[in-house]
C-alpha cells in the first residue's frame, strides 16, 4: 500500500471515532440523568469529535 492510501485510511479512521464519540456523548447524555456535569461532558465530548474530524479531514487534502 503506498504512503498515499494509508494516510487516507488513517484519515477515515480518525472521522469514524469523530462520529463515535458523538454518538457516545448523545446516548450517554440521554441515558443517565447527570444535571452537574452535562455541560462539561458536551463540552469535551464536542471538542474531541471536532479536533478528530478535522485531524481526519487533513489527511484527505490533496496536494498540488
Amino acid at each position: 500500500m503506498d504512503k498515499e492510501g494509508t494516510k487516507e485510511k488513517f484519515g477515515d479512521y480518525l472521522i469514524d471515532v469523530s462520529k463515535y464519540v458523538i454518538t457516545a456523548v448523545l446516548i450517554t447524555a440521554s441515558f443517565n440523568d447527570i444535571s452537574s456535569s452535562r455541560v462539561l461532558m458536551y463540552v469535551i465530548g464536542v471538542s474531541v469529535a471536532v479536533l478528530t474530524l478535522l485531524w481526519g479531514l487533513f489527511y484527505f487534502r490533496k496536494k498540488k
